[in-house]
């Protein structure tokens, strides 16, 4: 098994199981995630439980394939042990580093826009990893990681359980210790792992792929919109918001001349009414499909209608255009 992919629970009950005092999961945790060890000679523990624990356990991270960095973002194409790629986008922000990570390798989703839908989902990702994405990045540019998107390639609620551990590790005190209000995982809307994401005992953020703001147009571009309508995935989020806390994002990337008109502005701001949601407006990254970004005008247009109408609303800064930082856009030049 790969260490970086064992929550703090599951090491203590491993420690307990081959009659070892569960504290010293406390000390794995400290020693791999904080002082970078690598190798379990390294802890000072019992021979016998040294020999233990690499017969149990190996170091698994991923080989970097490729690097690209521009300054505000990089990009990483990871090689995994099975000879899989996946990708992770550093993007270095003014409040601190915030890092995008995969969840699969490809997606079934299908989204019309998304340069990964083009690579039908081959396999999951292991929470280990997921895990050793962040770590790959932090040893490989030095960047402390202050936050994580799970918004990468895959659907991440099609990988829940992974998802669910990952997020863990991350937030774990001596693990990561990334706070769980910088921990967002984004959905295209699988409603029912959405009222299982707001039971979890300890909350993270929620992001929704909305992308378009009536079911006609949703289920053209997003196929999984016919098996969740916009009425279900949003009651869902609303319920996750009432649950946690927490304001949900409506993510909606601007295709130029498909989803920005001014009409689409006043439907979308009619859908959310006065629900807890704001709307994360987010400049298209082309790739060589036939979809083209909206222009600054469109989106400054956009955003003031979704203003006066009383949605909270905020645009994204863009990030790692020279970088193919787009969803599977690196991996698929690459191979």
């Amino acid at each position: 098994m790969n260490i970086y992919g064992m929550t703090q629970s599951a090491l203590k009950r491993y420690f307990e199981e081959i009659g070892e005092n569960p504290f010293k999961a406390g000390l794995v945790y400290d020693g791999i995630f904080k002082r970078g060890i690598g190798a379990f000679s390294e802890f000072g523990f019992a021979d016998r439980i040294t020999k233990q624990l690499e017969r149990d356990f190996e170091f698994e991270l991923p080989e970097v394939a490729e690097l690209l960095d521009s300054g505000d973002a990089a990009k990483l194409l990871l090689r995994l042990k099975d000879g899989e790629y996946a990708e992770t986008v550093l993007m270095r922000q003014k409040f601190g580093n915030v890092l995008c990570v995969s969840t699969q390798v490809g997606c079934n989703m299908g989204c019309a826009f998304c340069q990964s839908g083009r690579l039908k989902k081959r396999r999951d990702l292991s929470a280990g990893e997921i895990v050793g994405q962040v770590m790959a990045v932090k040893q490989k540019t030095g960047s402390a990681v202050g936050g994580v998107s799970v918004m990468g390639i895959g659907e991440p609620f099609d990988n829940f359980g992974a998802v669910k551990d990952f997020c863990g590790i991350v937030s774990a005190d001596k693990g990561l210790a990334v706070g769980r209000r910088h921990i967002t995982v984004s959905t295209c809307g699988i409603v029912p792992k959405i009222y299982e994401y707001a039971a979890l005992p300890s909350s993270y953020n929620l992001a929704i792929s909305l992308h378009a703001p009536n079911d006609d147009l949703r289920s053209r571009i997003m196929p999984i919109n016919k098996a969740y309508p916009l009425t279900e995935v949003l009651a869902a989020a609303e319920h996750f918001s009432e649950k946690t806390g927490r304001r949900v994002t409506l993510e909606y990337v601007m295709l130029g001349g498909v989803n920005d008109r001014p009409e689409h502005a006043e439907q979308l701001a009619g859908l959310i009414g006065s629900r807890s949601f704001y709307v994360n407006l987010i400049p298209y990254n082309p790739t060589d499909n036939c979809f083209e970004k909206s222009t600054p005008f469109d989106i400054a247009v956009f955003y003031d209608i979704l203003k006066r109408n009383g949605v909270v609303v905020t645009r994204r800064r863009e990030f790692g255009a020279d970088v193919k930082a787009a969803c599977g856009q690196l991996r698929a030049d690459y191979l």
